[in-house]
Protein backbone atom coordinates (compact mmCIF):
# COMPACT_ATOMS: atom_id res chain seq x y z
CA UNK A 1 0.00 0.00 0.00
CA UNK A 2 1.14 3.50 -0.84
CA UNK A 3 -1.82 5.49 0.47
CA UNK A 4 -4.45 4.86 3.15
CA UNK A 5 -7.15 7.02 4.74
CA UNK A 6 -8.48 7.61 8.24
CA UNK A 7 -11.83 8.91 9.54
CA UNK A 8 -13.68 9.33 12.82
CA UNK A 9 -17.38 8.64 13.04
CA UNK A 10 -20.23 8.68 15.57
CA UNK A 11 -19.80 10.14 19.03
CA UNK A 12 -16.46 11.78 19.74
CA UNK A 13 -14.21 10.59 22.55
CA UNK A 14 -11.02 11.94 24.17
CA UNK A 15 -8.02 10.31 22.53
CA UNK A 16 -9.36 10.23 18.98
CA UNK A 17 -6.83 12.90 18.00
CA UNK A 18 -4.03 10.86 19.52
CA UNK A 19 -5.18 7.89 17.43
CA UNK A 20 -5.29 9.98 14.24
CA UNK A 21 -1.77 11.18 15.00
CA UNK A 22 -0.56 7.62 15.50
CA UNK A 23 -2.09 6.44 12.21
CA UNK A 24 -0.52 9.29 10.23
CA UNK A 25 2.93 9.06 11.77
CA UNK A 26 3.13 5.26 11.79
CA UNK A 27 2.11 5.18 8.13
CA UNK A 28 4.54 7.94 7.21
CA UNK A 29 7.30 6.07 9.02
CA UNK A 30 6.71 3.19 6.60
CA UNK A 31 6.56 5.49 3.58
CA UNK A 32 2.77 5.39 3.28
CA UNK A 33 0.66 8.52 2.70
CA UNK A 34 -2.50 9.19 4.70
CA UNK A 35 -5.64 10.99 3.56
CA UNK A 36 -7.71 12.51 6.35
CA UNK A 37 -11.46 12.24 5.72
CA UNK A 38 -13.57 14.96 7.30
CA UNK A 39 -16.99 14.43 8.93
CA UNK A 40 -16.93 10.64 8.94
CA UNK A 41 -18.81 8.58 6.38
CA UNK A 42 -20.85 11.62 5.34
CA UNK A 43 -17.66 13.37 4.32
CA UNK A 44 -16.37 10.22 2.65
CA UNK A 45 -19.26 9.92 0.21
CA UNK A 46 -18.91 13.62 -0.56
CA UNK A 47 -15.15 13.35 -1.11
CA UNK A 48 -14.12 15.70 1.71
CA UNK A 49 -10.54 14.58 2.29
CA UNK A 50 -7.00 15.91 2.13
CA UNK A 51 -3.48 14.64 2.46
CA UNK A 52 -2.12 14.72 6.02
CA UNK A 53 1.60 15.12 6.74
CA UNK A 54 3.58 15.01 9.97
CA UNK A 55 2.93 18.66 10.71
CA UNK A 56 -0.83 18.33 10.24
CA UNK A 57 -1.05 16.15 13.35
CA UNK A 58 1.39 18.17 15.44
CA UNK A 59 0.03 19.59 18.70
CA UNK A 60 -3.16 17.52 18.75
CA UNK A 61 -2.22 14.65 21.05
CA UNK A 62 -3.49 16.58 24.09
CA UNK A 63 -6.73 17.79 22.51
CA UNK A 64 -10.10 16.19 23.12
CA UNK A 65 -12.64 15.68 20.33
CA UNK A 66 -11.46 14.96 16.80
CA UNK A 67 -9.51 17.07 14.34
CA UNK A 68 -11.34 15.34 11.49
CA UNK A 69 -14.75 16.16 12.96
CA UNK A 70 -17.51 13.60 13.17
CA UNK A 71 -21.08 12.98 12.11
CA UNK A 72 -23.67 10.25 11.92
CA UNK A 73 -24.59 9.03 8.44
CA UNK A 74 -27.69 6.78 8.34
CA UNK A 75 -27.63 6.62 4.54
CA UNK A 76 -24.24 4.91 4.59
CA UNK A 77 -26.09 1.70 5.47
CA UNK A 78 -27.22 1.59 1.84
CA UNK A 79 -25.07 -0.27 -0.68
CA UNK A 80 -25.21 2.54 -3.23
CA UNK A 81 -23.39 4.92 -0.88
CA UNK A 82 -20.83 2.31 0.14
CA UNK A 83 -20.01 1.66 -3.51
CA UNK A 84 -19.74 5.43 -4.05
CA UNK A 85 -17.33 5.68 -1.12
CA UNK A 86 -15.12 2.93 -2.56
CA UNK A 87 -15.13 4.61 -5.98
CA UNK A 88 -14.11 7.95 -4.46
CA UNK A 89 -11.28 6.40 -2.44
CA UNK A 90 -9.94 4.54 -5.46
CA UNK A 91 -10.02 7.75 -7.48
CA UNK A 92 -7.87 9.38 -4.78
CA UNK A 93 -5.44 6.45 -4.75
CA UNK A 94 -6.54 5.21 -1.33
CA UNK A 95 -6.00 1.47 -0.85
CA UNK A 96 -7.12 0.93 2.75
CA UNK A 97 -9.18 2.68 5.41
CA UNK A 98 -8.81 3.07 9.17
CA UNK A 99 -12.02 3.96 11.00
CA UNK A 100 -12.15 5.24 14.58
CA UNK A 101 -15.43 4.97 16.45
CA UNK A 102 -17.96 2.59 17.93
CA UNK A 103 -20.56 0.06 16.84
CA UNK A 104 -22.08 2.08 13.98
CA UNK A 105 -18.63 2.99 12.67
CA UNK A 106 -17.64 -0.68 12.61
CA UNK A 107 -20.79 -1.65 10.73
CA UNK A 108 -19.95 0.82 7.98
CA UNK A 109 -16.44 -0.60 7.73
CA UNK A 110 -17.80 -4.15 7.51
CA UNK A 111 -19.97 -3.10 4.57
CA UNK A 112 -16.93 -1.71 2.74
CA UNK A 113 -14.83 -4.78 3.51
CA UNK A 114 -17.49 -7.13 2.18
CA UNK A 115 -17.39 -5.16 -1.06
CA UNK A 116 -13.67 -5.75 -1.37
CA UNK A 117 -12.19 -2.66 0.27
CA UNK A 118 -9.94 -3.40 3.29
CA UNK A 119 -10.84 -1.61 6.52
CA UNK A 120 -9.52 -1.74 10.07
CA UNK A 121 -11.41 -0.44 13.10
CA UNK A 122 -10.07 1.34 16.17
CA UNK A 123 -12.45 1.41 19.19
CA UNK A 124 -13.13 5.04 20.07
CA UNK A 125 -16.06 5.52 22.45
CA UNK A 126 -16.41 6.59 26.08
CA UNK A 127 -18.99 3.82 26.63
CA UNK A 128 -16.38 1.03 26.66
CA UNK A 129 -18.94 -1.24 25.00
CA UNK A 130 -17.04 -2.73 22.05
CA UNK A 131 -16.72 -6.55 22.32
CA UNK A 132 -13.23 -7.88 21.67
CA UNK A 133 -11.34 -5.18 23.55
CA UNK A 134 -11.09 -4.66 27.28
CA UNK A 135 -10.90 -0.88 26.94
CA UNK A 136 -11.89 1.68 24.34
CA UNK A 137 -10.24 5.02 23.65
CA UNK A 138 -11.93 7.71 25.74
CA UNK A 139 -13.30 5.52 28.52
CA UNK A 140 -10.57 6.33 31.03
CA UNK A 141 -10.81 10.09 30.45
CA UNK A 142 -14.61 10.09 30.70
CA UNK A 143 -14.36 8.01 33.85
CA UNK A 144 -12.04 10.53 35.49
CA UNK A 145 -14.33 13.39 34.45
CA UNK A 146 -17.28 11.64 36.09
CA UNK A 147 -15.33 10.87 39.26
CA UNK A 148 -14.22 14.50 39.57
CA UNK A 149 -17.83 15.64 39.15
CA UNK A 150 -19.13 13.18 41.74
CA UNK A 151 -16.48 14.33 44.21
CA UNK A 152 -17.67 17.91 43.81
CA UNK A 153 -21.32 16.89 44.09
CA UNK A 154 -20.53 15.02 47.30
CA UNK A 155 -19.13 18.23 48.81
CA UNK A 156 -22.50 19.88 48.27
CA UNK A 157 -24.41 16.78 49.38
CA UNK A 158 -22.44 16.76 52.63
CA UNK A 159 -22.86 20.47 53.25
CA UNK A 160 -26.63 20.40 52.73
CA UNK A 161 -27.21 16.87 54.03
CA UNK A 162 -28.90 15.79 50.81
CA UNK A 163 -29.05 12.67 48.69
CA UNK A 164 -28.01 13.09 45.05
CA UNK A 165 -28.78 10.98 42.00
CA UNK A 166 -26.12 11.35 39.30
CA UNK A 167 -26.98 10.20 35.77
CA UNK A 168 -24.03 9.18 33.59
CA UNK A 169 -23.68 8.16 29.95
CA UNK A 170 -22.92 4.74 28.49
CA UNK A 171 -25.88 3.88 26.24
CA UNK A 172 -26.74 0.26 27.06
CA UNK A 173 -23.47 -0.39 28.91
CA UNK A 174 -22.93 0.32 32.58
CA UNK A 175 -19.13 0.55 32.68
CA UNK A 176 -18.97 4.30 33.35
CA UNK A 177 -21.53 4.08 36.15
CA UNK A 178 -19.95 0.95 37.62
CA UNK A 179 -16.33 2.09 37.63
CA UNK A 180 -17.12 5.68 38.65
CA UNK A 181 -19.49 4.54 41.38
CA UNK A 182 -16.89 2.23 42.87
CA UNK A 183 -14.11 4.82 42.59
CA UNK A 184 -16.21 7.62 44.10
CA UNK A 185 -17.72 5.52 46.87
CA UNK A 186 -21.35 5.75 45.73
CA UNK A 187 -23.90 4.18 48.05
CA UNK A 188 -25.88 2.64 45.18
CA UNK A 189 -25.15 1.97 41.49
CA UNK A 190 -27.73 1.14 38.82
CA UNK A 191 -26.48 -0.47 35.61
CA UNK A 192 -28.30 -2.10 32.67
CA UNK A 193 -26.46 -5.41 33.17
CA UNK A 194 -27.89 -5.99 36.66
CA UNK A 195 -31.49 -5.87 37.89
CA UNK A 196 -31.90 -3.05 40.38
CA UNK A 197 -33.88 -3.30 43.61
CA UNK A 198 -35.57 -0.14 44.86
CA UNK A 199 -36.00 -1.65 48.32
CA UNK A 200 -32.24 -2.28 48.49
CA UNK A 201 -31.54 1.35 47.58
CA UNK A 202 -33.94 2.52 50.28
CA UNK A 203 -32.47 0.20 52.91
CA UNK A 204 -28.97 1.48 52.12
CA UNK A 205 -30.12 5.07 52.57
CA UNK A 206 -31.91 4.18 55.81
CA UNK A 207 -28.91 2.22 57.11
CA UNK A 208 -26.71 5.24 56.47
CA UNK A 209 -29.10 7.48 58.36
CA UNK A 210 -29.17 5.04 61.27
CA UNK A 211 -25.41 5.34 61.70
CA UNK A 212 -25.48 9.14 61.49
CA UNK A 213 -24.89 9.60 57.78
CA UNK A 214 -26.84 12.53 56.35
CA UNK A 215 -26.08 12.28 52.63
CA UNK A 216 -25.77 9.65 49.90
CA UNK A 217 -24.80 9.36 46.25
CA UNK A 218 -26.70 7.17 43.79
CA UNK A 219 -25.24 6.60 40.32
CA UNK A 220 -27.61 5.60 37.52
CA UNK A 221 -26.54 4.68 34.00
CA UNK A 222 -28.65 6.29 31.26
CA UNK A 223 -29.46 2.81 29.91
CA UNK A 224 -31.43 2.01 33.08
CA UNK A 225 -33.66 5.08 33.37
CA UNK A 226 -33.42 8.87 33.59
CA UNK A 227 -32.28 10.14 36.98
CA UNK A 228 -35.46 12.21 37.23
CA UNK A 229 -37.55 9.04 36.98
CA UNK A 230 -35.59 7.37 39.77
CA UNK A 231 -36.02 10.47 41.92
CA UNK A 232 -39.78 10.29 41.35
CA UNK A 233 -39.87 6.61 42.34
CA UNK A 234 -37.98 7.25 45.59
CA UNK A 235 -40.28 10.15 46.41
CA UNK A 236 -43.44 8.17 45.78
CA UNK A 237 -42.26 5.01 47.53
CA UNK A 238 -40.59 6.40 50.64
CA UNK A 239 -41.06 10.19 50.53
CA UNK A 240 -37.30 10.61 50.04
CA UNK A 241 -36.36 13.88 48.37
CA UNK A 242 -33.25 13.78 46.18
CA UNK A 243 -31.34 16.21 44.01
CA UNK A 244 -30.64 15.22 40.42
CA UNK A 245 -27.49 15.91 38.37
CA UNK A 246 -27.30 14.84 34.73
CA UNK A 247 -23.66 15.10 33.66
CA UNK A 248 -24.42 14.85 29.94
CA UNK A 249 -21.88 15.62 27.24
CA UNK A 250 -19.30 17.03 29.63
CA UNK A 251 -18.25 13.37 29.89
CA UNK A 252 -17.10 13.33 26.25
CA UNK A 253 -14.82 16.36 26.38
CA UNK A 254 -11.49 17.27 27.87
CA UNK A 255 -7.84 16.49 27.36
CA UNK A 256 -7.30 12.71 27.16
CA UNK A 257 -5.67 11.01 30.10
CA UNK A 258 -2.21 9.47 29.85
CA UNK A 259 -3.80 6.02 29.68
CA UNK A 260 -6.02 7.03 26.74
CA UNK A 261 -3.14 8.70 24.90
CA UNK A 262 -0.94 5.60 25.20
CA UNK A 263 -3.81 3.29 24.24
CA UNK A 264 -4.62 5.45 21.21
CA UNK A 265 -0.99 5.43 20.11
CA UNK A 266 -0.72 1.66 20.39
CA UNK A 267 -4.02 0.95 18.65
CA UNK A 268 -3.40 3.49 15.88
CA UNK A 269 -0.01 1.98 15.09
CA UNK A 270 -1.43 -1.55 15.14
CA UNK A 271 -4.22 -0.58 12.72
CA UNK A 272 -1.65 0.59 10.17
CA UNK A 273 0.37 -2.60 10.62
CA UNK A 274 -2.71 -4.71 9.95
CA UNK A 275 -3.44 -2.88 6.70
CA UNK A 276 0.18 -3.14 5.57
CA UNK A 277 -0.01 -6.88 6.20
CA UNK A 278 -2.74 -6.97 3.56
CA UNK A 279 -5.58 -7.68 5.98
CA UNK A 280 -9.02 -6.07 6.13
CA UNK A 281 -12.24 -6.65 8.02
CA UNK A 282 -10.32 -6.47 11.30
CA UNK A 283 -10.60 -4.50 14.50
CA UNK A 284 -7.77 -3.77 16.90
CA UNK A 285 -8.07 -4.00 20.65
CA UNK A 286 -6.32 -4.65 23.93
CA UNK A 287 -6.51 -7.87 25.93
CA UNK A 288 -4.38 -8.78 28.93
CA UNK A 289 -2.30 -5.64 28.26
CA UNK A 290 -1.45 -6.82 24.75
CA UNK A 291 -2.53 -5.15 21.49
CA UNK A 292 -3.97 -7.54 18.90
CA UNK A 293 -6.37 -7.65 15.96
CA UNK A 294 -9.51 -9.72 15.49
CA UNK A 295 -12.35 -10.22 13.02
CA UNK A 296 -15.00 -7.49 12.91
CA UNK A 297 -17.70 -10.12 13.34
CA UNK A 298 -16.63 -10.64 16.95
CA UNK A 299 -17.97 -7.17 17.70
CA UNK A 300 -21.40 -8.18 16.41
CA UNK A 301 -21.70 -11.83 17.42
CA UNK A 302 -20.65 -11.42 21.06
CA UNK A 303 -22.11 -9.19 23.75
CA UNK A 304 -20.24 -6.70 25.87
CA UNK A 305 -20.16 -7.78 29.50
CA UNK A 306 -19.66 -5.59 32.52
CA UNK A 307 -17.37 -6.84 35.27
CA UNK A 308 -20.01 -7.74 37.83
CA UNK A 309 -17.35 -8.56 40.42
CA UNK A 310 -16.91 -4.78 40.66
CA UNK A 311 -20.66 -4.45 41.22
CA UNK A 312 -20.53 -6.92 44.09
CA UNK A 313 -17.48 -5.18 45.55
CA UNK A 314 -19.17 -1.79 45.43
CA UNK A 315 -22.04 -3.15 47.52
CA UNK A 316 -19.67 -4.60 50.08
CA UNK A 317 -17.71 -1.35 50.40
CA UNK A 318 -20.71 0.99 50.57
CA UNK A 319 -22.40 -0.52 53.64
Amino acid sequence: MKRIAVLTSGGDSPGMNAAIRAVVRKANFHGVEVMGIYHGYEGLIEGRMELMDLGSVGGIIQRGGTKLFSSRCPRFKEDVYQFRAIEIMKERGVEGLVVIGGDGTYRGAVGLTKKGFPCVGIPGTIDNDIPGTEYTIGFDTALNTVIESIDKIRDTATSHENSFIVEVMGRDAGDIALWAGLAAGAESILIPEEQYDIDDILSRIEHGVSRGKKHSIIIVAEGVMPASELAKILKEKANITTRVSVLGHIQRGGSPSARDRVLAGRLGAKAVEVLLEGKGGRAVGIKNHQIYDYDFEVAFTTKHKADLSLYSLSKELSI
